[in-house]
């Protein structure tokens, strides 16, 4: 799934719409520390109240919240061995397809089941699966709410999973209107945290507006940091690479074939001529062309490009061999420069801590100033500090 997909889907959970059908929603009540399941109840989506559904939808719209390869993390399921009926894969799949509500149910009872067998949780959950019906038009319309039938739709069958912790009301003092008099608020039931779910998975995942049943969307709860137990466990889901875990593995790739001292104006280069990879990418932006990546041979056409001296192929792929012990292993650019109008690189010292934006960053140099090593920074306009302009006062030699 690419981020026009996933923005696409997540804007249909509302209600009134006819785009985005649910039929049957399942709960599941999970005890702290408990290996089995405290209560479970299903029924048809449409017979919830009206505030239920946009409590619910408001979660669903959450759990599909956050970048992909940070918080959003589309995942290859494992191999199913022969005769094996517990496999993730296999329980969605039977799951969406299954006419019979109590089938449905069965299948997502057995998820839920690996889940609490998987570890004991901190705080009572609670996990909700939804089955639904996801619309999309080949083109948009100016009224997007009803489906309209003379143009071609994809339509695609989806297992929504939201996991969301529950917390007690604190105490609190109220005023009774009735019987004039302040009384304690006693309330003892848990609240389901809604508004910030821990994590979630969309099954099947879309490729080209078809549905792709051998990866599914896994949601983590916070940014760069998935849930790799579950990733394995409970969604048999092959190994993930963070979008940090790829920037790091780009840096010390770029440190064993140049070292770990560079100008500011080669790093500023290496930085634009990735961000220029990302710019056709946008210019020329097909569902059908891949990420672009850098690979062994991409990585030394971008440092050849930005001026670094005696490099050969070689040199490049025993790097890569040295970092991760791989030589077609391909990082995605959007990894390392995400965007230039977003992303800001972190310049330390001991002094402060500063931030520049990548195609700046050839303005900024290290020098050495009465003997001392400093940062200097070129500007062409005054500098505000505080809503004061800074005055110049000495000129370097």
């Amino acid at each position: 799934m690419n981020k026009k997909d996933i923005a696409d889907i997540r804007k249909r959970f509302k209600l009134d719409t006819d785009l985005l059908k649910i039929n049957e929603i399942y709960n599941v009540y999970i005890q702290k520390e408990s290996s089995e399941i405290f209560h479970e109840e299903s029924r048809s989506f449409s017979l919830l109240d009206r505030e239920q559904q946009e409590l619910f939808l408001a979660n669903f719209k959450k759990v599909l919240g956050g970048k992909l390869d940070q918080k959003l993390f589309e995942v290859k399921f494992q191999p199913q061995e022969e005769g094996q009926t517990d496999h993730t894969q296999h329980l969605l799949y039977e799951g969406l397809e299954a006419d019979d509500s109590a089938e449905w149910q069965e299948n997502m009872q057995q998820l839920a089941l690996k889940m609490v067998l998987d570890k004991q949780y901190e705080k009572d959950m609670v996990v909700t699966f939804i089955r639904g019906t996801y619309f999309k038009t080949t083109k948009r319309e100016a009224d997007e709410t009803e489906i309209d039938m003379r143009d071609e739709v994809f339509t695609t069958p989806f297992i929504l999973c939201s996991m969301n912790t529950t917390e007690l009301p604190k105490s609190s003092l109220v005023f009774d209107f009735v019987e004039k008099e302040f009384k304690s608020n006693l309330v003892t039931d848990p609240v389901i945290k809604l508004t910030s779910p821990i994590g979630g998975f969309l099954f099947p995942s879309f490729t080209d507006n078809a549905a792709d049943i051998h990866h599914v969307l896994y949601a983590a709860s916070k940014a760069n940091k998935p849930d790799f137990q579950f990733i394995e466990n409970v969604l048999n889901g092959d190994e993930i690479v963070t979008a940090e875990e790829d920037k790091a593995v780009f840096e010390e790739i770029v440190k064993a074939v140049i070292g770990d001292e560079v100008n500011s104006k080669t790093l500023a280069n290496v930085y634009d001529e990735i961000n220029a990879m990302l710019v056709v990418d946008e210019e020329y932006d097909d569902e059908d062309e891949e990420t672009p990546v850098l690979d062994a041979k991409e990585m030394e056409r971008v440092l050849k490009a930005s001026g670094v001296k005696d490099l050969s192929t070689e040199k490049v792929e025993r790097a890569f061999q040295q970092v991760v012990e791989d030589r077609n292993y391909e990082m995605k650019a959007s990894h390392i420069v995400p965007s230039y109008a977003s992303k800001s690189i972190k310049i330390s010292t001991k002094v402060a801590d500063i931030k520049i934006s990548p195609q700046d960053l050839r303005y900024v140099k290290e020098v050495n100033y009465n003997g001392k090593r400093c940062l200097l920074i070129e500007v062409e306009e005054d500098t505000i500090i505080e809503g004061f302009k800074l005055i110049a006062e000495e000129e370097l030699e």
